[in-house]
Order: structure tokens, then C-alpha cells, then sequence
């Protein structure tokens, strides 16, 4: 997701600006924005119901999440506001924090929050949570599973980051044993899993 958002008018993104700013001067600020980002500054018409769509709310609240990584340069409080802003937020919060880990500089800190989303069964939470920072740090066999729940609740494959590099023989046998049980079951099997059922390199130690 880039940091520019193109769809926000003139004054918007102005408000926004003065938003990031308010929050590099007093950071516990963001307690108070990101929830109110969506109806301060701007969101995506209609519901937020497609998983694959660019959101604008998204877009302003990880702007709002890189201000407060550049207002706190510790780790471990930056960590304790990202947190709590998951914890207490509503679904399209939760959305927001995890679109933005990969830009908040916690390395394998927030891992929790990724493992969270993968137990919901929110398809919304659930490709969020495996987007770059997933990719980079959630272990390989966790990171399986991650595949396999977009599968069972209906988060489609491209919205994976890093598939085609982290896809390996036990995610092919996994899958495998998904679709068996959905044939056997006589139900359909989603196209985008069967480029996974292909041969495919070395299973990760």
C-alpha cells in the first residue's frame, strides 16, 4: 500500500497532514484520531465488505500509523500504542493496524496481532494479516496455516504477499488434503488453490 493517497481532495489532505503533525508532537493523540480517521478525513464510499479493495480509511490510518513511528523512537512504547490501538479498535481498525505493520519498525514484535486476526474468521482480518509483515516474520508452518484459513473463509490467494516465494511442498500437500476433503465432500475447489497443488520447491526446514 503506498503512503500517498491520490483520492484525497486538496482540504482533506491538508487535515490529514495536520492530523500526522498533531501526532508527531503529542503521540497519545493517535488515541484519539485513528479511530475517528474514517469521519474526520475521509473513507471509501459503500461497505467495507471486499477484502480486496483499496480502502481510503486505510490508506489515512497507516499515514497516521507512520507518524507515530516517527514521533516514537522507542520500540517498546511504540509497540504498547500499536497494541492498544488493535486491542480497542473496532474490525476496520484492526484492518488498519495490521496493513501498517510492515511500516512501524517492530520486528517480530506485533506478531501477536497477526496470529489474532488468523483465528477470526473475518475474511477482512484475515488478508490483512498476511500482508508484508507476515511474509517477513511469521514462522513457515504458521504462515501455512495462515494460507489455508484464506482458503476456508474466502480471501482470495492474490491478496497473499510473498505466495509465490514462501509456496513450498508441505503448503502443496496441505492444500492437497484441503481440496480432497471439499471433492470428497462434492464441493468445488477454489481455481486459485490449484497452482498450489503443482510440484513446487522443497519443503521449509
Amino acid at each position: 500500500m503506498s503512503s500517498t493517497i491520490p483520492s484525497l481532495d486538496p482540504a482533506l489532505a491538508e487535515r490529514l497532514e495536520a492530523v500526522c503533525l498533531e501526532i508527531e508532537a503529542d503521540p497519545a493523540r493517535i488515541r484519539v484520531r485513528f479511530p475517528a480517521a474514517a469521519r474526520e478525513i475521509g473513507r471509501t464510499p459503500g461497505t467495507s465488505a471486499d477484502v480486496g479493495q483499496d480502502r481510503l480509511e486505510d490508506r489515512v490510518r497507516v499515514r497516521l500509523l507512520e507518524a507515530l513511528r516517527r514521533a516514537v523512537p522507542d520500540v517498546e512504547r511504540r509497540n504498547t500504542e500499536v497494541h492498544d490501538l488493535y486491542r480497542f479498535g473496532d474490525a476496520d481498525e484492526r484492518r488498519a493496524v495490521l496493513l501498517g505493520l510492515d511500516r512501524l519498525d517492530l520486528d517480530d514484535r506485533a506478531l501477536d496481532l497477526v496470529h489474532d486476526a488468523l483465528r477470526t474468521n473475518d475474511p477482512r482480518l484475515v488478508a490483512a494479516a498476511l500482508g508484508p509483515y507476515a511474509a517477513t516474520h511469521l514462522e513457515a508452518a504458521d504462515w501455512r496455516q495462515g494460507v489455508l484459513k484464506c482458503l476456508f473463509v474466502g480471501v482470495p490467494l492474490a491478496l497473499v504477499t510473498g505466495l509465490d516465494d514462501r509456496a513450498d511442498a508441505e503448503l502443496s500437500r496441505m492444500v492437497g488434503d484441503y481440496a480432497a476433503e471439499r471433492r470428497a465432500a462434492g464441493r468445488s475447489v477454489p481455481d486459485d488453490a490449484l497452482p498450489l497443488l503443482l510440484p513446487v520447491r522443497p519443503s521449509e526446514s
